[in-house]
């Protein structure tokens, strides 16, 4: 993270009034004011199969790339498949499955895909750049999230350690299946929720894992965000995962990123501890809500079928640490 960090901040800046959101601010997606009642999203995600089934990869990376202009309270609009794919040594019909499953995830979303590219690389990967709209009064960023804010989180954590253990042959079917129900939810229930309390700062939880992404919304917007590690949702069996060490690699950079920006108080639980830095594949949105409104936003995900939404921390006036976990 630190190193492309590094290589933005050294890029040239462009000046231009209708660039909303661009690079900076570790954002989900970059905004683009057309009109003054009409904002473009503009996103792009893609990654190596986490699972062997080519239609499910296809499904997980759609709903993961669709994620990030949900985050940003928009609509997707088109996207543009994008593939790597070994076709000296795969047939061409796998290729033609993982098409067709993020052609699934994209039409449930109302979208389009309006074409593609497609190089030969020597292991499959597979994502979307996708297009959306949102109207200024719909837009959520992660900068907004004020003190006295609720925090709810739509979707359990674990897919990182799911996927590194069925790699590995060893993660239970029941936990397999139930990190893909949740991999190609769309997040367009959460965005949905939040929409209706008129909630103006969320983030998607993705590769950083739930303490980088809440520490850059708690940078962002100048706040401090404490989340409650015993309130967490997780992935069934994904405790026992854990303890078994099925770590991605990510944890350990994401953990060694945020550690000078986190204060630990009391002594929660390692395991969820290290929850919170598992790295995510189409995880849930976390979103800031006024407190009076966080249930109604919790009723509303799970009414929507995002059954684990709960309330998982709150904002702080700044402290000298942007996350806390307790």
């Amino acid at each position: 993270m630190d190193g492309i960090a590094q290589v933005v901040r050294g890029l040239p800046k462009f000046d231009d009034p209708n660039l909303l959101i661009g690079a900076e601010g570790a954002s989900d997606a970059g905004v683009y004011r057309l009109r003054d009642d009409l904002l473009i999203i503009q996103t792009v995600d893609f990654f190596p199969p986490l699972v062997d089934d080519p239609f499910v990869f296809g499904q997980i990376a759609a709903a993961n790339s669709l994620s990030d202009v949900y985050a940003m309270g928009g609509e997707p609009t088109t996207a543009l498949n994008i593939v790597g794919f070994p076709d000296n040594q795969l047939g061409l019909e796998i290729l033609s499955e993982i098409l067709r499953g993020g052609a699934d995830r994209v039409q449930l979303a109302g979208a389009v895909i309006v074409g593609g590219h497609t190089v030969r690389d020597t292991e499959i990967k597979y994502g979307l750049s996708v297009t959306g709209i949102a109207t200024p009064d719909h837009l959520m960023t992660n900068r907004n999230a004020r003190p006295g804010d609720a925090l709810v989180l739509t979707k359990p954590l674990g897919t990182g350690f799911v996927t590194t253990a069925y790699k590995a042959g060893r993660c239970p079917e029941a936990t397999l299946a139930a990190a893909v129900e949740s991999m190609i939810q769309l997040n367009v229930i959460g965005r949905d929720a939040a929409r209706q309390a008129k909630a103006r700062a969320a983030t998607d939880i993705t590769g950083f894992g739930l303490a980088v992404h809440a520490s850059e919304m708690a940078q962002a917007s100048d706040v401090t965000i404490e989340l409650n590690l015993d309130r967490i949702p997780i992935l069934p069996g994904v405790d026992r995962l854990a303890e078994r060490g099925f770590k991605t690699r990510a944890s350990a950079s994401n953990r060694r990123f945020a550690e000078t920006l986190v204060r630990v108080e009391g002594k929660p639980d390692p395991i969820r501890r290290e929850l919170a830095f598992d790295a995510q594949t189409s995880g849930g949105l976390l979103i800031s809500v006024p407190d009076d409104k966080a249930e109604s936003v919790v009723e509303n995900a799970r009414a929507l079928g995002a059954l684990s939404a709960c309330v998982v921390g709150r904002v702080l006036e700044r402290q000298p640490k942007s996350l806390i976990l307790s």
